[in-house]
């Protein structure tokens, strides 16, 4: 790849005000229901990002300006390695254009199924970088509405029931289960039986030499329908599974 310049776009959509003719647009890298994402450069400084562009059309049908303009609110006051960047934002009359910070890797989940399943040193490793905030809130207090994809959500979402920061370390536990096995653990093919195994805790272990002991114990112990004795972040990152296991560089080059 050619080498770019270290000085990138102006952060959080301050001045200068950008327009299309400000960057060079390569290949496409992803598409979704209301927009695409492009590969893209910033003529000035050479500076590679990543240009994801939504129709306003699409935003008008589906009433979704408050989930966009959260999102950018939400990703512009981020700093974290482990958080995809927002550079800033740019309109013309048909789209909106979302400059991103470019995550060359590509997504996480398509290399899972390139490659089934994840080894354990590949699953508990990486430097991953979280993205697309549409459905994130900010709040110190307890929430009570439900979203985001069935297969994650924690029992008090799908009871409907007031539920908090706890319900990250629930996800976390599913994530892992999915890097390990290549699928999640509780899936099913009706959303009905999904939600009656998550509200059950239905879970199993496929039968597979891959997976330790200490894997599985982990997942045990995010996976628990009390939410106030499922493990903390300090106890994760404390845990046998992924001090034998995780990288501290961040970087796996392991594949499965």
């Amino acid at each position: 790849m050619e080498k770019v310049s270290e000085e990138k776009p102006n952060s959080k959509g301050r001045l200068p005000t950008w327009t299309l003719q400000d960057f060079e647009i390569g290949k496409p890298l992803g598409r979704g229901k209301f927009g695409r994402v492009y590969l893209a450069r910033e003529k000035k400084h050479k500076y590679i990002v990543a240009l994801k562009v939504i129709f306003k059309q699409q935003l008008e049908k589906h009433n979704l300006h408050y989930q966009l303009r959260r999102e950018i609110e939400i990703q512009s006051n981020l700093s974290h390695p482990n958080v995809l960047q927002i550079f800033g934002w740019f309109h013309d009359d048909e789209r909106i254009f979302l400059i991103l910070e470019y995550a060359a890797r590509g997504e996480l989940f398509k290399e899972l199924r390139d490659l089934k399943y994840l080894s354990e040193k590949h699953a508990a490793t990486g430097r991953l970088k979280i993205a697309d905030f549409g459905w994130s809130v900010q709040s110190r207090t307890k929430r009570h509405t439900m979203c985001g994809t069935l297969d994650y959500l924690a029992p008090e979402i799908v009871e409907n029931k007031a539920h908090d920061y706890t319900v990250d370390n629930w996800t976390l536990g599913i994530l892992c289960y999915e890097l390990l096995y290549g699928v999640p653990p509780f899936e099913t093919e009706s959303q009905v039986n999904t939600c009656k195994r998550i509200i059950k805790v239905d879970l199993n272990f496929p039968s597979t030499p891959h997976v330790s002991a200490e894997g599985k114990d982990l997942i045990r112990k995010l996976l628990v329908k009390d939410a106030l004795k499922r493990l903390s972040l300090q106890r994760i990152v404390e845990h046998p599974w992924i001090v034998n296991n995780a990288d501290p560089s961040g970087i796996c080059n392991e594949g499965h």
